[in-house]
Protein backbone atom coordinates (compact mmCIF):
# COMPACT_ATOMS: atom_id res chain seq x y z
CA UNK A 1 0.00 0.00 0.00
CA UNK A 2 1.29 3.36 -0.96
CA UNK A 3 2.75 5.30 2.58
CA UNK A 4 1.98 8.60 2.42
CA UNK A 5 4.69 9.23 5.06
CA UNK A 6 5.48 13.29 5.63
CA UNK A 7 6.83 13.75 1.94
CA UNK A 8 4.46 16.86 0.59
CA UNK A 9 4.72 18.19 -2.71
CA UNK A 10 6.67 21.78 -2.63
CA UNK A 11 4.66 23.03 -5.69
CA UNK A 12 1.43 25.56 -4.73
CA UNK A 13 -0.24 24.13 -7.28
CA UNK A 14 0.73 20.72 -6.14
CA UNK A 15 0.05 21.51 -2.65
CA UNK A 16 -3.53 22.50 -3.54
CA UNK A 17 -4.37 18.86 -4.57
CA UNK A 18 -2.68 17.53 -1.98
CA UNK A 19 -4.87 19.53 0.51
CA UNK A 20 -8.06 18.47 -1.50
CA UNK A 21 -6.49 14.67 -1.07
CA UNK A 22 -6.61 15.49 2.41
CA UNK A 23 -10.19 16.14 1.69
CA UNK A 24 -10.79 13.02 0.43
CA UNK A 25 -11.88 15.17 -2.68
CA UNK A 26 -10.16 12.78 -5.57
CA UNK A 27 -11.79 14.69 -8.42
CA UNK A 28 -10.92 17.89 -7.15
CA UNK A 29 -7.09 16.98 -7.16
CA UNK A 30 -7.38 15.42 -10.59
CA UNK A 31 -9.16 19.06 -11.45
CA UNK A 32 -6.31 21.00 -9.85
CA UNK A 33 -3.56 18.85 -11.59
CA UNK A 34 -5.64 19.98 -14.97
CA UNK A 35 -5.48 23.32 -14.01
CA UNK A 36 -1.53 23.43 -12.69
CA UNK A 37 0.50 25.18 -15.73
CA UNK A 38 3.40 23.17 -16.89
CA UNK A 39 6.27 22.42 -16.59
CA UNK A 40 5.77 20.77 -12.80
CA UNK A 41 8.26 18.22 -11.30
CA UNK A 42 7.40 14.74 -12.22
CA UNK A 43 8.35 13.60 -8.89
CA UNK A 44 5.76 15.94 -7.06
CA UNK A 45 3.13 15.09 -9.87
CA UNK A 46 3.54 11.44 -9.25
CA UNK A 47 3.47 11.64 -5.85
CA UNK A 48 -0.44 13.33 -5.66
CA UNK A 49 -1.19 10.97 -8.29
CA UNK A 50 -0.19 7.87 -6.48
CA UNK A 51 -2.20 8.74 -3.34
CA UNK A 52 -5.14 9.76 -5.82
CA UNK A 53 -4.80 6.52 -7.12
CA UNK A 54 -4.56 4.78 -3.74
CA UNK A 55 -7.81 6.25 -3.11
CA UNK A 56 -9.41 5.50 -6.05
CA UNK A 57 -8.48 1.97 -6.28
CA UNK A 58 -6.40 2.27 -9.36
CA UNK A 59 -3.32 -0.25 -8.57
CA UNK A 60 -1.32 -0.28 -11.63
CA UNK A 61 -1.86 3.78 -12.04
CA UNK A 62 -0.28 3.60 -8.38
CA UNK A 63 2.54 1.31 -8.54
CA UNK A 64 3.74 3.07 -12.05
CA UNK A 65 3.41 6.39 -10.16
CA UNK A 66 5.13 5.19 -6.76
CA UNK A 67 8.28 3.87 -9.27
CA UNK A 68 8.27 7.21 -10.77
CA UNK A 69 9.10 8.93 -7.51
CA UNK A 70 11.97 6.97 -6.91
CA UNK A 71 13.10 7.31 -10.47
CA UNK A 72 11.88 10.22 -12.42
CA UNK A 73 14.86 10.15 -14.74
CA UNK A 74 14.63 6.88 -15.79
CA UNK A 75 12.91 6.20 -19.50
CA UNK A 76 10.85 2.97 -18.31
CA UNK A 77 9.39 4.69 -15.27
CA UNK A 78 8.09 7.94 -17.13
CA UNK A 79 6.87 5.34 -19.90
CA UNK A 80 4.81 3.20 -17.37
CA UNK A 81 3.19 5.95 -15.41
CA UNK A 82 2.29 8.26 -19.52
CA UNK A 83 0.85 4.27 -20.12
CA UNK A 84 -0.83 3.98 -16.94
CA UNK A 85 -2.39 7.67 -17.29
CA UNK A 86 -3.98 7.17 -20.60
CA UNK A 87 -5.09 3.68 -19.57
CA UNK A 88 -6.91 5.12 -16.72
CA UNK A 89 -8.15 8.55 -18.59
CA UNK A 90 -6.22 11.10 -17.07
CA UNK A 91 -4.16 11.76 -20.09
CA UNK A 92 -3.36 15.13 -19.62
CA UNK A 93 -1.19 13.98 -16.92
CA UNK A 94 0.89 11.59 -18.97
CA UNK A 95 1.96 14.16 -21.72
CA UNK A 96 4.58 15.39 -19.37
CA UNK A 97 6.36 12.31 -18.73
CA UNK A 98 6.18 10.66 -21.92
CA UNK A 99 7.60 13.71 -23.71
CA UNK A 100 10.42 13.05 -21.34
CA UNK A 101 10.55 9.26 -21.73
CA UNK A 102 10.91 10.11 -25.89
CA UNK A 103 13.47 12.89 -25.01
CA UNK A 104 15.37 10.30 -23.16
CA UNK A 105 15.47 7.43 -25.89
CA UNK A 106 14.19 9.81 -29.20
CA UNK A 107 14.18 6.38 -31.36
CA UNK A 108 11.53 4.71 -28.66
CA UNK A 109 8.44 3.78 -30.81
CA UNK A 110 6.56 2.78 -28.28
CA UNK A 111 6.94 6.43 -26.34
CA UNK A 112 5.70 8.30 -29.52
CA UNK A 113 3.07 6.40 -29.73
CA UNK A 114 1.85 6.46 -26.30
CA UNK A 115 2.81 10.61 -26.43
CA UNK A 116 0.65 10.40 -29.86
CA UNK A 117 -2.27 8.52 -27.82
CA UNK A 118 -2.08 10.72 -25.08
CA UNK A 119 -1.95 14.06 -27.16
CA UNK A 120 -5.25 12.80 -29.35
CA UNK A 121 -7.12 11.60 -26.44
CA UNK A 122 -6.71 15.53 -24.85
CA UNK A 123 -7.46 16.94 -28.69
CA UNK A 124 -3.97 18.47 -29.07
CA UNK A 125 -3.79 17.38 -32.21
CA UNK A 126 -1.10 19.70 -33.76
CA UNK A 127 1.28 18.89 -31.18
CA UNK A 128 0.25 15.32 -32.00
CA UNK A 129 1.01 15.53 -35.86
CA UNK A 130 4.39 17.82 -34.70
CA UNK A 131 5.57 14.91 -32.84
CA UNK A 132 5.17 12.69 -35.53
CA UNK A 133 6.64 14.43 -38.19
CA UNK A 134 9.89 15.39 -35.96
CA UNK A 135 10.32 11.51 -35.97
CA UNK A 136 9.66 10.99 -39.59
CA UNK A 137 12.58 9.35 -40.25
CA UNK A 138 12.56 6.35 -37.84
CA UNK A 139 8.81 5.99 -37.96
CA UNK A 140 6.62 2.80 -39.58
CA UNK A 141 4.17 3.95 -42.13
CA UNK A 142 1.52 2.24 -40.79
CA UNK A 143 0.95 3.52 -38.22
CA UNK A 144 2.76 6.46 -38.00
CA UNK A 145 2.40 8.33 -40.88
CA UNK A 146 -1.23 6.94 -41.23
CA UNK A 147 -1.62 9.13 -37.61
CA UNK A 148 0.79 11.85 -38.91
CA UNK A 149 -2.22 12.45 -41.33
CA UNK A 150 -5.25 11.40 -38.84
CA UNK A 151 -3.43 14.51 -36.57
CA UNK A 152 -2.95 16.69 -39.19
CA UNK A 153 -6.55 16.42 -40.43
CA UNK A 154 -7.88 17.53 -36.96
CA UNK A 155 -5.53 20.00 -36.75
CA UNK A 156 -6.72 21.42 -39.59
CA UNK A 157 -3.76 21.37 -41.91
CA UNK A 158 -5.14 19.84 -45.04
CA UNK A 159 -2.22 20.48 -46.44
CA UNK A 160 -0.25 18.55 -44.53
CA UNK A 161 -2.45 15.65 -44.55
CA UNK A 162 -2.27 15.64 -48.25
CA UNK A 163 1.42 15.99 -48.43
CA UNK A 164 1.69 12.44 -45.72
CA UNK A 165 -1.37 11.20 -47.23
CA UNK A 166 0.32 11.15 -51.21
CA UNK A 167 3.64 9.19 -49.54
CA UNK A 168 1.42 6.82 -47.50
CA UNK A 169 2.08 3.05 -49.33
CA UNK A 170 -0.68 0.60 -49.23
CA UNK A 171 -0.99 -1.34 -45.87
CA UNK A 172 0.98 -4.62 -45.87
CA UNK A 173 -1.25 -5.77 -42.92
CA UNK A 174 -4.76 -5.95 -43.46
CA UNK A 175 -6.10 -4.59 -40.21
CA UNK A 176 -5.66 -1.14 -41.56
CA UNK A 177 -7.46 -1.82 -44.52
CA UNK A 178 -10.31 0.12 -43.04
CA UNK A 179 -8.39 2.55 -41.41
CA UNK A 180 -7.28 3.63 -45.23
CA UNK A 181 -10.44 3.69 -46.85
CA UNK A 182 -11.68 5.78 -44.01
CA UNK A 183 -9.00 8.17 -44.05
CA UNK A 184 -9.50 8.25 -47.86
CA UNK A 185 -12.90 9.15 -47.55
CA UNK A 186 -11.97 11.96 -45.44
CA UNK A 187 -9.57 13.69 -47.90
CA UNK A 188 -12.50 13.00 -50.53
CA UNK A 189 -14.74 14.88 -48.31
CA UNK A 190 -12.37 17.94 -47.73
CA UNK A 191 -11.84 18.39 -51.28
CA UNK A 192 -15.53 18.75 -51.96
CA UNK A 193 -16.25 20.97 -48.88
CA UNK A 194 -13.55 23.36 -49.81
CA UNK A 195 -15.90 24.31 -52.99
CA UNK A 196 -18.58 25.88 -50.53
CA UNK A 197 -17.06 26.30 -46.97
CA UNK A 198 -14.29 28.11 -45.65
CA UNK A 199 -12.64 25.09 -43.42
CA UNK A 200 -11.34 27.70 -41.20
CA UNK A 201 -11.35 27.46 -37.05
CA UNK A 202 -14.77 28.94 -36.97
CA UNK A 203 -16.07 26.65 -39.72
CA UNK A 204 -18.24 24.35 -37.71
CA UNK A 205 -20.65 22.82 -40.61
CA UNK A 206 -17.42 22.57 -42.57
CA UNK A 207 -15.18 20.06 -40.36
CA UNK A 208 -17.65 18.06 -38.85
CA UNK A 209 -18.41 16.69 -42.32
CA UNK A 210 -15.01 16.28 -43.25
CA UNK A 211 -14.31 14.39 -40.07
CA UNK A 212 -17.25 12.09 -39.91
CA UNK A 213 -19.69 12.76 -43.21
CA UNK A 214 -21.99 14.92 -40.89
CA UNK A 215 -24.05 17.80 -42.47
CA UNK A 216 -24.87 19.91 -39.46
CA UNK A 217 -28.31 21.49 -39.79
CA UNK A 218 -27.88 24.65 -37.17
CA UNK A 219 -25.68 26.37 -35.51
CA UNK A 220 -26.42 27.71 -32.18
CA UNK A 221 -27.57 31.43 -32.23
CA UNK A 222 -25.92 32.26 -29.21
CA UNK A 223 -22.31 32.66 -27.77
CA UNK A 224 -20.71 32.00 -31.69
CA UNK A 225 -17.98 34.66 -30.50
CA UNK A 226 -18.04 34.09 -26.97
CA UNK A 227 -16.43 30.40 -27.77
CA UNK A 228 -19.00 27.95 -28.49
CA UNK A 229 -18.16 28.68 -32.30
CA UNK A 230 -22.15 27.22 -33.21
CA UNK A 231 -22.22 24.70 -30.48
CA UNK A 232 -24.59 24.62 -27.56
CA UNK A 233 -23.58 24.21 -24.30
CA UNK A 234 -26.79 23.54 -21.99
CA UNK A 235 -30.42 23.73 -24.31
CA UNK A 236 -34.19 23.02 -23.30
CA UNK A 237 -35.29 21.88 -26.16
CA UNK A 238 -38.28 23.00 -27.95
CA UNK A 239 -41.36 21.95 -30.40
CA UNK A 240 -40.30 24.95 -32.41
CA UNK A 241 -36.61 23.82 -33.06
CA UNK A 242 -37.66 19.97 -33.40
CA UNK A 243 -39.84 21.46 -36.26
CA UNK A 244 -37.04 23.19 -37.54
CA UNK A 245 -34.72 20.62 -37.76
CA UNK A 246 -36.97 18.19 -39.52
CA UNK A 247 -37.35 20.76 -42.33
CA UNK A 248 -33.84 21.21 -42.32
CA UNK A 249 -33.58 17.48 -43.01
CA UNK A 250 -36.03 17.68 -45.67
CA UNK A 251 -34.12 20.55 -47.36
CA UNK A 252 -30.84 17.98 -47.32
CA UNK A 253 -32.68 15.46 -48.41
CA UNK A 254 -34.10 17.66 -51.33
CA UNK A 255 -30.84 18.67 -52.27
CA UNK A 256 -28.82 15.47 -51.72
CA UNK A 257 -31.25 14.47 -54.19
CA UNK A 258 -31.80 11.17 -51.43
CA UNK A 259 -34.57 9.66 -52.51
CA UNK A 260 -35.64 7.97 -49.13
CA UNK A 261 -39.34 5.76 -49.14
CA UNK A 262 -39.47 5.12 -45.22
CA UNK A 263 -38.53 6.39 -42.06
CA UNK A 264 -37.62 4.18 -39.12
CA UNK A 265 -38.14 4.37 -35.84
CA UNK A 266 -36.25 3.51 -33.03
CA UNK A 267 -37.08 2.29 -29.80
CA UNK A 268 -36.46 4.83 -27.61
CA UNK A 269 -39.71 7.17 -26.85
CA UNK A 270 -37.80 10.74 -27.91
CA UNK A 271 -36.89 8.84 -30.94
CA UNK A 272 -40.16 7.31 -31.75
CA UNK A 273 -41.99 11.09 -31.04
CA UNK A 274 -39.34 12.51 -33.45
CA UNK A 275 -40.02 9.46 -36.01
CA UNK A 276 -43.06 10.21 -35.98
CA UNK A 277 -43.03 13.71 -37.09
CA UNK A 278 -40.75 13.25 -39.93
CA UNK A 279 -43.01 10.74 -41.11
CA UNK A 280 -45.48 13.69 -41.29
CA UNK A 281 -42.39 16.14 -42.68
CA UNK A 282 -41.31 13.70 -45.13
CA UNK A 283 -44.63 12.28 -46.21
CA UNK A 284 -43.11 9.11 -45.95
CA UNK A 285 -44.63 5.73 -44.08
CA UNK A 286 -43.22 5.14 -40.60
CA UNK A 287 -42.21 1.74 -40.18
CA UNK A 288 -40.37 0.05 -36.96
CA UNK A 289 -36.37 0.14 -37.47
CA UNK A 290 -35.06 -3.18 -39.17
CA UNK A 291 -31.40 -3.49 -40.10
CA UNK A 292 -31.72 -4.46 -43.43
CA UNK A 293 -34.41 -2.05 -44.82
CA UNK A 294 -33.07 0.27 -47.81
CA UNK A 295 -33.87 3.73 -49.11
CA UNK A 296 -34.91 4.80 -45.23
CA UNK A 297 -34.51 7.76 -42.80
CA UNK A 298 -33.61 6.24 -39.36
CA UNK A 299 -34.20 9.23 -36.90
CA UNK A 300 -32.70 9.46 -33.68
CA UNK A 301 -34.04 12.27 -31.41
CA UNK A 302 -30.23 11.35 -29.20
CA UNK A 303 -28.79 8.13 -30.30
CA UNK A 304 -26.71 8.20 -26.88
CA UNK A 305 -30.74 7.36 -25.17
CA UNK A 306 -31.29 4.92 -28.10
CA UNK A 307 -27.88 2.82 -27.26
CA UNK A 308 -29.82 3.08 -23.03
CA UNK A 309 -32.53 0.91 -24.40
CA UNK A 310 -32.71 -3.14 -24.51
CA UNK A 311 -32.00 -3.23 -27.91
CA UNK A 312 -30.02 -0.05 -28.55
CA UNK A 313 -26.29 -1.41 -28.36
CA UNK A 314 -27.59 -4.00 -30.94
CA UNK A 315 -28.98 -1.39 -33.04
CA UNK A 316 -26.00 1.14 -32.77
CA UNK A 317 -23.95 -2.03 -33.65
CA UNK A 318 -26.28 -2.67 -36.96
CA UNK A 319 -25.98 1.20 -38.07
CA UNK A 320 -22.11 1.40 -37.95
CA UNK A 321 -22.00 -0.12 -41.79
CA UNK A 322 -24.44 1.58 -43.86
CA UNK A 323 -27.31 -0.01 -46.21
CA UNK A 324 -27.78 1.26 -49.62
CA UNK A 325 -30.52 4.37 -49.10
CA UNK A 326 -30.20 4.26 -45.61
CA UNK A 327 -29.48 7.98 -44.06
CA UNK A 328 -29.19 8.43 -40.63
CA UNK A 329 -30.26 11.97 -38.51
CA UNK A 330 -30.03 12.84 -35.03
CA UNK A 331 -31.55 15.89 -33.73
CA UNK A 332 -29.76 16.43 -30.43
CA UNK A 333 -26.42 15.03 -30.64
CA UNK A 334 -23.99 15.93 -27.84
CA UNK A 335 -20.48 17.15 -28.73
CA UNK A 336 -18.67 16.59 -25.06
CA UNK A 337 -19.83 12.47 -25.27
CA UNK A 338 -20.50 11.65 -29.10
CA UNK A 339 -22.33 8.86 -29.78
CA UNK A 340 -20.76 5.56 -31.09
CA UNK A 341 -21.98 5.40 -34.51
CA UNK A 342 -21.62 9.11 -36.37
CA UNK A 343 -25.02 10.52 -37.81
CA UNK A 344 -25.16 11.36 -41.56
CA UNK A 345 -27.30 14.61 -40.44
CA UNK A 346 -27.63 16.28 -37.32
CA UNK A 347 -29.39 18.94 -36.15
CA UNK A 348 -27.55 20.76 -33.37
CA UNK A 349 -24.87 19.94 -31.51
CA UNK A 350 -24.64 20.02 -27.15
CA UNK A 351 -23.02 19.43 -23.99
CA UNK A 352 -26.35 19.31 -22.46
CA UNK A 353 -29.85 18.88 -23.45
CA UNK A 354 -33.41 18.49 -22.30
CA UNK A 355 -35.97 17.32 -24.85
CA UNK A 356 -39.21 19.70 -24.93
CA UNK A 357 -40.82 15.92 -22.83
CA UNK A 358 -38.87 15.41 -20.48
CA UNK A 359 -38.73 16.86 -17.08
CA UNK A 360 -37.27 20.14 -17.46
CA UNK A 361 -36.77 23.67 -15.37
CA UNK A 362 -39.70 26.02 -15.38
CA UNK A 363 -40.69 29.19 -13.88
CA UNK A 364 -42.79 28.68 -10.73
CA UNK A 365 -44.98 31.02 -9.17
CA UNK A 366 -43.41 32.42 -7.10
CA UNK A 367 -40.82 33.76 -10.00
CA UNK A 368 -38.35 30.80 -9.45
CA UNK A 369 -37.08 28.27 -11.30
CA UNK A 370 -38.62 24.63 -10.23
CA UNK A 371 -38.53 20.89 -12.10
CA UNK A 372 -41.07 20.54 -14.64
CA UNK A 373 -43.55 17.42 -15.44
CA UNK A 374 -42.94 15.37 -17.98
CA UNK A 375 -45.35 14.95 -20.85
CA UNK A 376 -46.68 11.94 -20.92
CA UNK A 377 -49.18 12.37 -23.34
CA UNK A 378 -49.43 9.99 -26.57
CA UNK A 379 -46.36 9.59 -28.98
CA UNK A 380 -48.82 10.54 -31.74
CA UNK A 381 -49.97 13.64 -30.25
CA UNK A 382 -46.58 15.09 -29.19
CA UNK A 383 -45.23 14.51 -32.62
CA UNK A 384 -48.68 16.19 -34.15
CA UNK A 385 -47.78 19.47 -31.60
CA UNK A 386 -44.54 19.25 -33.19
CA UNK A 387 -45.81 19.41 -36.53
CA UNK A 388 -47.44 21.86 -36.22
CA UNK A 389 -44.68 24.53 -34.45
CA UNK A 390 -43.32 27.55 -35.47
CA UNK A 391 -39.77 26.37 -37.37
CA UNK A 392 -38.65 30.42 -37.29
CA UNK A 393 -35.01 30.70 -36.12
CA UNK A 394 -34.19 32.14 -33.04
CA UNK A 395 -32.61 35.68 -33.60
CA UNK A 396 -29.80 34.20 -31.28
CA UNK A 397 -27.47 36.94 -29.64
CA UNK A 398 -27.02 38.81 -33.43
CA UNK A 399 -22.91 37.46 -33.70
CA UNK A 400 -23.93 34.06 -35.54
CA UNK A 401 -23.04 34.07 -38.83
CA UNK A 402 -25.93 33.64 -40.68
CA UNK A 403 -27.11 30.37 -41.06
CA UNK A 404 -30.13 30.08 -43.49
CA UNK A 405 -31.91 27.15 -45.50
CA UNK A 406 -29.99 28.83 -48.94
CA UNK A 407 -26.27 28.05 -47.37
CA UNK A 408 -26.74 25.11 -45.81
CA UNK A 409 -28.46 23.35 -49.16
CA UNK A 410 -25.77 25.32 -51.50
CA UNK A 411 -23.37 22.62 -49.13
CA UNK A 412 -25.27 19.79 -49.61
CA UNK A 413 -24.96 20.21 -53.21
CA UNK A 414 -21.65 20.39 -53.09
CA UNK A 415 -20.24 17.40 -50.99
CA UNK A 416 -23.37 15.13 -52.28
CA UNK A 417 -21.19 12.83 -54.61
CA UNK A 418 -18.64 12.39 -51.25
CA UNK A 419 -21.85 11.88 -48.85
CA UNK A 420 -23.80 8.95 -47.46
CA UNK A 421 -20.58 6.64 -47.65
CA UNK A 422 -18.53 4.16 -45.60
CA UNK A 423 -18.80 3.20 -42.29
CA UNK A 424 -20.47 5.46 -39.39
CA UNK A 425 -17.12 5.02 -36.99
CA UNK A 426 -17.28 7.49 -34.22
CA UNK A 427 -15.93 10.59 -34.03
CA UNK A 428 -14.36 11.55 -30.64
CA UNK A 429 -12.19 14.96 -31.72
CA UNK A 430 -14.44 18.38 -32.03
CA UNK A 431 -11.60 18.79 -34.50
CA UNK A 432 -9.89 22.32 -35.84
CA UNK A 433 -13.07 24.58 -34.43
CA UNK A 434 -12.92 24.16 -30.80
CA UNK A 435 -15.74 25.38 -28.07
CA UNK A 436 -15.95 26.14 -24.69
CA UNK A 437 -17.35 23.47 -22.34
CA UNK A 438 -18.80 23.18 -18.97
CA UNK A 439 -18.45 20.89 -16.28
Amino acid sequence: MFSRKLRRPRSPELLKAWELLDLGDVPGALRQLRRAPEPQPLAEVALVVARAAESAGFDDLRQAATALTARPDAAQTLYDFGYACVERGVSHLAIPALREALRLVPGSLAALRELVSAYEAEGRHREAADVLAEHESGFAEWPDRYLLVFNAVLAGDLALARRHHALLPPPDDEMWLPARDRQNRVLERAASAEAASALDRTDLRGWQYVMGGTVLGTLSPYGFGAGMAGRFAYLQDSHDLCLQGLLRLKAVLDAAEARPRSVSLLPDRGSRVLGLAAAEILGLPARPFDAARQDTVVVAYDLDETAATDQGPAILGQLFDRVPGQVLHEHASCWTDPPAVTPDSVTFLHQHAVAPWSAGLRQGADGGVEAGEPDERPEAEIAAEIVAADPTPDGGDGETPTDTVERLTDFVTAVRGTWLRGDRAQVKSTGPVSSSRFS
